[in-house]
């Protein structure tokens, strides 16, 4: 695998070459194995329909970067991937394709012929998203890769079916459901989504029965009141009172209406009066119970008026709302319009308004499997991160309402209960009844609709490790370690995951669910197609190659939270991945094969080794935490700052000197330095930009394990040089100060200066015994020591503990050297100002800690000592202008 590192970095020409080569290592694989621990994360199964969008590329890379660390920390790691069969998108998209290419409907091609059309469109299309996510990296265990419909899952959904309709938990009625037009079937609660929508408050006057008086009746659809079956008034409404045990005459329809006494009326809002139409409305479905009143459904499955409807059978139900509207004018039984804001719900896959109906269809009694789900969290079985999801669980959970589970669909597990077509039993069962349990008639037959795409989805976590089966995976891997997921599907998936789980198999399916936000648009805009704002990540791939996108996708992630999209991001994260692989090739085209690097802890190490080495190990202490913590931005943001400005822009540059120089000792200990760190910094970053560090990994000198399967770096607390980072923070801190002085003084790179120092002993010895170093970052001839605080025609910069002083004739212009001493004067009046104010204020000292009110006496006098030198160079200068 080793090859030589091309001059300059292009993604295009390795990243598909290494991925290729852990599959043919068989790297993603995971086993049974007693000799590790298990790490199991199931990968939320993307739609065959799609493709890979930004959201997708957000939710894999998390994954992602967790199965890698897993898998360096010695966990046999599984990420379990698949797709989803999507009943409603799918099928829609069949129906498009059979539509075009025969011309037919889908009750012209039947059944049989359109699923086998079906299954032919998902072996066409269903591997394409599965060939997208390997060109992020995803390292998923593809010899495991299910499909919701596979007949594993389908057994799974079988059985969890008839075992949930057994313990009374699934049963068929007749009750309101969520209809949609356009998709021809119905919905859950939780696939209706609301958007606000300008309508009309239409004011109806409803005549008392054998009286002059009416009521008023406000309504957003008076198409629906076709299906009136009574009006409804508060028992305590003073108004109305009089009117208990009367009837209303419903307009139009001439129907006599009884008036009914619920306190569920508000008596404040609108007229106090509310129309009651069970067939259309859940708050009405559940009066109309209460009172035993009648269900006059009028609608037909496309929302255009059935028979129910009388002369306005047939047509569309906007174009009735338009009749009715027109016909309540024309009978003077319309009061009032008014423009209304109301939230409309809609079919999450189409958009289309839906309906509320009645209907025979299936559902799953909630009540009692939400109980185990909320425990779970409560017990701490369950950790939402971040917490704050919490409220959002129990919220759906504490309020949830039966679940709708059938779907006039075809494409789907098809629901396992067969009707007796000559007595009508209904038979629940594994297998096909060959017979009616009842009567014995040979004349049964399967029902239609098949089940909601969530139930299938719901069993994930232990159907795809082979449950109903006790396999060696399901008793190895289950319950699953971490679930990723956007905040948007916890009620679709993580709550249905949860209950299903504990009922089947009496255990949490996950220990943690980690949530994440959506990827925005660089204007926070949420990523549509209507808006055409969508960003292609295979593009972003192909310009800038995948470890790029993965590294921005990563840095701007925190838990819970959104994140914008920005090219200039996926740009500056590809400079990044550059400046690492210049800093590899620089070091590498320098070593001999010959020569062991290793690192023995006997070299005669120099300040700056000792003090990369410490910082290494702390990087190493705290990116580890910041993953287990699921801190991912924070930790690549750290290794990110550790790689460019400590390795790169200061610890590359100190060792140039010893590279270039005589001394091979000396050149040897720096380049066994450079390459430990390195090598660590590739395993920190490898689980964040895998593919750049694998491809460095393979020529690094007497590497014998790949990267992919290297061990995470350990804390070395021996390599903890807790004076030497001390030490070169002072160094630091004096080399930016004269950087900062030399730009401020437009004084040329290629221009030395000698450097003056009036300061501690203890600063002088260190920076005469590290001389080389401001030669090498700051431009810095020649280190003189001084004992006087006023070198005359000098460019000065104080840091703690010491003046610094370069002559003015190795620098150049009075001027910007007075402007520059002037704008640090107002910055230290600012600081004074400031520390006075502090301890000047009453609530302050009488609060704080003793200690902080030190720490802020300390600043101050240091703050005015620097000020007063800053005074006396200033004085100086004006002299000489």
């Amino acid at each position: 695998m080793k090859k030589t590192m091309e001059s300059k970095y292009n993604p295009k020409e390795f990243e598909q070459r290494i991925y290729d080569f852990w599959m043919e290592k068989n790297y993603f694989s995971a086993k049974p194995n007693p000799d590790k621990k298990p790490f199991t994360i199931v990968l939320p199964p993307p739609n065959i329909t799609g493709q890979l969008h930004m959201g997708h590329a957000l939710d894999h890379v998390i994954q992602d970067v967790l199965i890698r660390f897993k898998r360096m920390q010695g966990y046999e790691a599984l990420w379990l991937p698949g797709t989803d069969h999507a009943s409603i998108a799918t099928e829609v998209k069949v129906l498009e394709r059979i539509k075009n290419d025969e011309g037919l409907s889908k009750e012209e091609i039947g059944r049989e012929e359109f699923l086998k059309r079906a299954w032919m469109w998902k072996d066409e299309y269903g591997t394409r998203i599965v060939d997208q996510m390997k060109k992020l990296g995803n390292s998923c265990d593809w010899e495991k890769e299910r499909f919701t419909m596979d007949e594993g899952c389908n057994q799974a959904v079988t059985k969890v079916f008839v075992n949930l309709y057994n313990k009374g938990y699934i049963y068929r009625g007749n009750r309101l459901i969520n209809w949609c037009p356009d998709c021809g079937t119905t919905l859950s609660d939780a696939e209706v989504e609301h958007e606000d929508q300008s309508g009309k408050f239409y004011h109806i006057k409803y005549q008392i029965k054998d009286s002059d008086e009416f009521l008023t009746i406000a309504t957003t659809r008076p198409e629906t009141m076709l299906g009136d079956t009574a009006v409804a008034i508060h028992p305590e409404d003073e108004r109305y009172k009089h009117l208990a045990g009367k009837s209303v005459i419903l307009p139009l329809l001439d129907r006599v209406l009884p008036i009914v006494l619920d306190d569920y009326v508000d008596m404040e809002l609108g007229t106090g009066a509310l129309k009651i139409t069970p067939a259309h409305d859940p708050n009405d479905f559940e009066i109309g119970k209460k009172h035993n009143l009648e269900s006059i459904d009028i609608f037909n499955d496309d929302a255009t008026i059935n028979k129910n409807g009388g002369k306005y059978e047939g047509m569309d139900r906007y174009e009735c709302r338009k009749a009715i509207v027109k016909d309540l004018e024309a009978g003077e039984y319309l009061l009032e319009v008014k423009d209304h804001e109301h939230a409309v719900g809609i079919c999450y896959r189409c958009g289309t308004v839906i309906e509320p109906r009645l209907s025979d269809q299936w559902f799953v009694s909630m009540e009692e499997l939400a109980k185990p789900a909320l425990e779970a969290l409560y017990k701490k079985d369950l950790k939402i991160v971040p917490g704050r999801f919490n409220k959002v669980y129990t919220h759906w959970l504490e309020n949830i309402r039966d679940w709708t589970i059938s779907r006039q669909l075809w494409w789907g597990h098809r629901i396992p209960a067969y009707y007796c077509q000559d007595c009508g039993e209904i038979t629940v069962s594994e297998t096909t009844p060959h017979s009616c349990q009842k009567c014995n008639s040979m004349n049964i037959k399967q029902d239609d609709d098949v089940l909601d795409t969530w139930f299938s989805s719901a069993l994930w976590p232990f159907s795809t490790l082979g449950w109903p089966e006790e396999t060696e995976e399901l008793k190895y891997f289950y319950p699953t370690n971490v679930l990723v997921t956007g905040y948007d599907i916890i009620f679709f998936w993580v709550i249905r995951m949860v209950f299903s789980g504990l009922e089947q198999l009496d255990e949490s399916p996950f220990e943690h669910v980690l949530i994440h936000g959506l990827v925005r648009d660089a204007q926070g805009r949420k990523m549509s197609k209507s808006l055409g704002n969508g960003v292609d990540p295979l593009e972003v791939i192909e310009q800038y190659g995948a470890d790029a996108l993965r590294f921005m996708l990563a840095t701007g992630n925190s838990p819970g939270n959104d994140l914008k999209f920005q090219m200039e991001r996926v740009e500056s994260s590809r400079n990044f991945v550059n400046k690492l692989w210049n800093a590899s090739r620089f070091l590498l085209t320098g070593l001999d094969e010959n020569i062991d690097y290793t690192l023995t802890g006997k070299e005669n190490l120099e300040l700056a080794d000792e003090w990369i080495l410490s910082r290494l190990n702390r990087a190493i202490n705290e990116i580890t935490a910041n993953i287990d913590k699921f801190e991912l931005g924070i930790a690549a943001t750290k290794i990110y700052e550790f790689v460019w400005d400590e390795y790169c822009d200061w610890y590359i540059e100190l060792t140039k000197k010893r590279l270039y120089g005589e001394d091979e000792e000396a050149k040897l200990t720096a380049q066994k330095v450079l390459l430990k760190v390195l090598e660590d910094m590739l395993k920190l970053l490898h689980p964040f930009i895998p593919f750049i560090t694998e491809e460095i990994w393979q020529n690094l000198p007497g590497k014998k394990k790949d990267l992919i399967v290297e061990s995470w770096p350990a804390y070395e607390k021996e390599m903890v040089f807790e004076e030497s980072e001390k030490s070169m923070k002072i160094i630091m801190d004096a080399i930016r100060n004269i950087r900062n002085v030399r730009a401020e003084m437009d004084v040329p790179p290629s221009r030395q200066a000698r450097l003056l120092i009036n300061g501690e002993d203890s600063i002088k010895k260190l920076f005469a015994e590290n001389e080389n170093y401001f030669g090498a970052l700051a431009a810095i001839s020649d280190i003189e020591f001084t004992d006087s605080d006023n070198v005359e025609e000098a460019a000065t910069t104080i840091i703690d503990g010491a003046q610094l002083f370069m002559p003015l004739s190795d620098l150049i212009d009075y001027n910007k050297e007075f402007d520059r001493l002037n704008r640090e004067m107002k910055k230290l009046q600012g600081e004074v100002k400031r520390a006075k104010g502090k301890l000047g204020n009453e609530g302050f000292v009488s609060k704080a800690p003793q200690k902080l009110i030190e720490e802020e006496e300390e600043k101050l006098a240091k703050y005015e000592e620097m000020l007063k030198e800053v005074e006396e160079r200033l004085s100086i200068i004006k002299e000489k202008l």
